[in-house]
This record gives C-alpha cells, structure tokens and sequence, in this order.
C-alpha cells in the first residue's frame, strides 16, 4: 500500500477529499445544519434585503388606541365598516382584510359591514385552516358576496427555531384550496380574475411569478421582508382625520389588528429577533416579495453536490500538484470562495446552503493539509534516516574495514617488494582472499541488516543446527584470544535446529565472541554454552571483563554508544556492532539480555525460538 501510494501520490489527497465530501454531504442534510443554514440565510437575507421600502402595501391597523376608543374588540365589526366608508372617498387597488369572519356577531353590526364591502369594490377576505382538523374558518354567507377572492392568513414557521421564512401560496383542507392572502390582494389588484397555474410558474394575466410547485409543500415562497418597516395608518387616525384616508389612494391595504393586548398571530422574522412581527404586516411583506417580483430559488440538491464535488476535486489537485505555502494558500482560497459563494448567488435570487460546501471545503482543506504534513514529516524522516544510515556506514566502513584492509595492504606490500619463496607468497595470497571475503561477509551482513530494518529485505528461512553455529564462531574467534592468552571455555551446546539467516545469526555469535575478547585483560577465561530454554535456545558468552553499570546496560544496543570504560580502555570502537547483533535478534523473533557489574565482567545471551523439529 505504501509502495501504491508512493508511485501514485495524488490518489490520497482525493481519497481524503472524497471522504470529506461523504462526511459533509451526510451532516450538510442533518436538523443541525439545516439550523445553520437558516441562520445565515438570515444573516444574509439582512445584509441584501431591498432598501426601497413597501412600494404598494400599507396597512390600516387596530392598534391598542383605536380598540381602547372605538368599542374593543366587541365594536370591531361596525368600526372596520366606518374605516371602510372612508376609503371610499380613494380608490385603493385592493383592500385584503386580515381578520377572520367566520363567526356572526351582532345582527346590526354584520349588515353594516357587509353594506361596506359591498362599497369596496377589489375586497379580499381571509380564512382559516384550522390546525388538524382539516377544515376552514371562512367569511359568513353575508359576507362572502361581496369579497372577490378569499385568501388563507396563515404564514409557515420554522420548525426548528420558530421564524417565519416562507409562505406557502396554496393550502388545501376538506378538498377546498386557497391561496395565500397576499396572492389573492395581488391578482385582485392587477385586476385579473384567476391565477393560472404550471408546474413552473404562476400566471396572473401577463404578470408571471416564476414560483415552481415543490411536491407535498406545494409552492413555498421566500418572503423578503423590507429593511424598512411597511407604512402604517391607525384606523382610529382615519376616523378622526378624513384627510388620512389620501395615504391609501392606490395602494393595496391591509387591514388588521395589531395591537399587542388582542393580537394572536405574532411572528419571529429574520429582522425582528425578540419583537414579534403580526400577522397581517408580514402578508404585505409577502404581497411586496411577489408584487415586485423578489422571487429567490432554492438551489437544486444536484447543484449543491455538483459544487462540494468541485470544491473537493479542486481542493485534491492543489494539494497534489502544490506543496508549502503556495498549497495552504490556495487552500484558504477555496475556504472563502465555498463562504462567498451562497451570498453571490443571493445576490442572484438564489438561495445556497452555506454548511454543505463549506464543510467540504474545511474538511477539505485539513484533510489534505494533514496528509501532506505527514507526508512531508516521513520523507523529512526517511531523508534523516538515509543520511544517517550513510554516516554509519561510513564509520562502519572506517572502523570495521581497517583490519582486513590493513593486512591486505600489508600482504600485497610484502609481496612486491620481497622477492618471497612460493609457500610464502601462497600463504600471503591466501591471507590476502581470506581478509578479501571476509570484508565482503562484512559488508555484505551491514547492508542485509539496513535492508532488514528498512523493510527492503525479507528474511531469509533456512534452517541450521545452534550447536554448530556456536562451534563455528569459537574457532573463528579462537585465534584472536590466543594472541591476548585467553581461554575458550565452550560449555553445553544442544543441538537444537534454528531457522532464520545462518550469516547473520553467525555474524551475531561471532561479534558477542570478539566483543568479550576485546574487552577482557590477559589470562582470563570467556565462556560459551547454548542451551534449551523452553521454546527459546539461548547462546551466551561470558567474560571476565570491565563490566557495566545499570545505567549503561540501558543504552546497550543503540547504535553509537560505548561505555566510559571501554573509550578508556583504549580499543578501537565505534559502537555499531551490538547495535548490528540486536537488529539480527531482532529479526530472528527473539531477544537479546544483558547482565554485568563493573569489573566483574558480562554476560551477553542471544535468545531465538527454536524451530520445530521434522518428524523422523
């Protein structure tokens, strides 16, 4: 998989921006994003809301006043007859009344005004859904002639925090439909008699609304609620000043209650935070919204995938093609374009879901960047790892290589300038393919155990007996102890068969031999047993040398480290080759223990599982 991701490095990156997209796509679509989403619709709607005020819409309002002088709510009946008596003096082009008739009241008051509705000639009145019960509260028989289109007052609340966003233009209830008041106040208004419907639009004569029919919802609407508020007049001001009534000369009025005491439908809208909004304001919001045609259009599912697709692919190639700060910049680029993409298309009436492709593009962004730096951090560590593996070997190199080259050097010396007898240059020639090998097998043991710890060697499975292994190394060893008078001890030695690199594991025995030769004063004795120990065969070679203390046994095994006492001792050294003997043991499955005392000499033990014998 490493080797995969190594050869085709940009399959990573769009891995992790395809995870990305997956992760943001799911919670983009969940109740909490949709809250998100809401907010910053709101948020955005404030900050491109239009800043001309209601053109036509002005509301004619029971405010707390005009109840308190003209009869409450019992004389609301005959005081709505009065006000509309002294519209007709204007012409209106429409008078939409936000209050539910659906009830008789006093016999004198509904003749009165159903006497003024008849005066007013472009009358729309409201019904009522009544919630779960799948029936209408609708204008009484006497009132109900006299109104050209019958709207429902019922504006949609969030679910999740209440506010009033949208409208929904057609409800349906005991199989009768109406649409919406505001609808109903702009079709009378520009004096057309139905509304023509398509499954894209809504026709009122030449005036069309682009409102597509969205499945059980029917067709929802984005209400543009005005920066400024929708001009008022109090209907208690229209009766006491007749001069008022110039104000609604060509305008669509709302007639409704407003005042906080009587009012039941108050509103939360992305403008009014904690001031409830009533009803019969937010339908002139709603007439304003479609009467000058601020229609906004939910993006299609298909586009808002098609643009956090984008966002990842795009945010995939960068980090591919780009790394350091020219790739994080970009990066950042991508952050603010999935930011400013929602508010560039509001600005063109459509409404963008900001979670989905930011997510995409954040997750993006960390994603790829994290990889990278992980990615940056190996090679770092891989560079640091080759550097050092070339300054071991160049000590190695400087160290190990010496001795055999040294009596190749002098052998082949001796020989060119002496005029030497044949058993003598035989035996110079020997001596110089022995040290030739056995610098090879040098070399050769050094690379298979860089290879190993890099994983680019697989170990080698070949079985070979311990015993003969051990036997093997203390020949080989034998003579440098000869030279410093010191004896091999070779103990108990099973035959137990080991599988693994015999090379190595020869190469392991040999060095722990030559370590304790090295570091053991004259006339003393090394000794040396490999025996069965459970499912483990344990090689140990003991000397009688200077010893350690704890706190180096510790360090025993990393590459480099010699003790105080050995640096004192004068022997040439460069720490490598216990750390060569730990990797092999290391390889082999096994381990490799250590116990000393200053001046009381070591006991290095290399232990390997023992390998299943054949059946005879």
């Amino acid at each position: 998989m490493k080797r995969f991701f190594r050869q085709y490095p940009m399959i990573p990156y769009f891995l992790i921006a395809a995870l990305c997209l997956v992760v943001a796509m799911v919670v983009g679509w969940s109740p909490l994003a949709t809250q998100i989403d809401n907010y910053h619709y709101d948020w955005t709607m404030r900050l491109y809301s239009p800043s001309e005020g209601a053109k036509e819409a002005v509301l004619l309002e029971f405010d707390d006043l005009t109840l308190m002088r003209h009869g409450g709510i019992v004389g609301m009946r005959r005081t709505l007859a009065q006000a509309l008596a002294r519209l007709s003096a204007v012409k209106p082009k429409a008078v939409a009344v936000d209050i539910i008739l659906a009830d008789p009241g006093r016999e004198e008051d509904d003749q009165l005004l159903a006497a003024a509705f008849a005066r007013t000639p472009d009358l729309v009145l409201g019904a009522d859904l009544i919630p779960n019960a799948d029936q209408w509260e609708q204008p009484i028989a006497v009132f109900r002639p006299y109104a050209r289109g019958i709207g429902h007052v019922h504006a949609e609340t969030d679910r999740y925090d209440g506010v009033s966003r949208q409208v929904q233009l057609e409800k349906v209830g005991a199989q009768i439909r109406h649409w919406a008041l505001a609808l109903e106040a702009l079709r009378v208004a520009r004096g057309v008699d139905r509304i023509v419907e398509t499954p894209r639009d809504l026709e009122l004569g030449e005036f069309i609304l682009p409102i597509p029919k969205r499945g059980e919802q029917g067709r929802l609407v984005y209400i543009r609620y005005r920066r400024e508020a929708i001009p008022r007049l109090p209907i208690r001001e229209l009766l006491e000043n007749p001069e008022a009534a110039k104000r609604l000369d060509g305008k669509v009025v709302f007639v409704g209650v407003t005042s906080q005491s009587q009012v039941r439908d108050r509103l939360v809208t992305p403008y009014s935070a904690a001031r409830l909004v009533p009803g019969v304001e937010i339908h002139a919001h709603i007439y304003e919204t479609l009467a000058q045609e601020e229609i906004l259009q939910p993006a299609s599912n298909v586009s808002v995938v098609l643009a956090a697709v984008v966002l990842a692919a795009a945010t995939a190639l960068i980090f591919s093609f780009l790394t350091g700060w020219q790739a994080y910049a970009l990066g950042g680029v991508q952050i603010l374009w999935a930011h400013a993409l929602p508010h560039t298309l509001f600005g063109s009436g459509v409404i963008f879901p900001l979670l989905a492709p930011a997510g995409t593009a954040w997750l993006a962004v960390i994603g790829c960047s994290a990889w990278m730096y992980f990615v940056v951090r190996r090679q770092l560590t891989e560079t640091e790892a080759d550097r050092s593996r070339y300054q071991q070997a160049i000590r190695f190199v400087s160290h190990e290589m010496k001795s055999p080259l040294t009596a190749i050097q002098g052998s082949s010396e001796l020989m060119s300038r002496y005029n030497l007898n044949e058993d003598k240059r035989k035996q110079m020639a020997q001596m110089i393919n022995s040290e030739s090998k056995r610098m090879a097998r040098m070399i050769q043991t050094y690379l298979d155990v860089e290879r190993l710890s890099a994983g680019q060697m697989e170990l080698k499975k070949e079985q070979f007996d311990a015993a003969e292994l051990t036997r093997v190394c203390v020949e080989r060893a034998a003579p440098l102890a000869e030279k410093k008078h010191i004896a091999i001890d070779v103990g108990e030695l099973v035959a137990e068969p080991l599988v693994g690199d015999r090379e190595l594991m020869e190469y392991a025995v040999y060095n722990l031999l030559t370590n304790a030769v090295k570091y053991s004063p004259a006339e003393t004795r090394i000794a040396v047993e490999a025996r069965r120990k459970g499912e483990l065969v344990c090689v140990s070679v003991r000397d009688q040398g200077m010893g350690m203390d704890e706190k180096e046994l510790q360090q025993i095994g990393t590459k480099f480290f010699r003790t105080r006492r050995a640096e004192q001792s004068g022997e040439m050294g460069t720490g490598i080759g216990l750390s060569i003997v730990n990797e092999i043991v290391h390889h082999h499955g096994g381990k490799m223990d250590v116990t000393s005392a200053p001046g009381k000499g070591s006991c290095f033990t290399i232990m390997v599982p023992a390998a299943m014998r054949q059946p005879a």
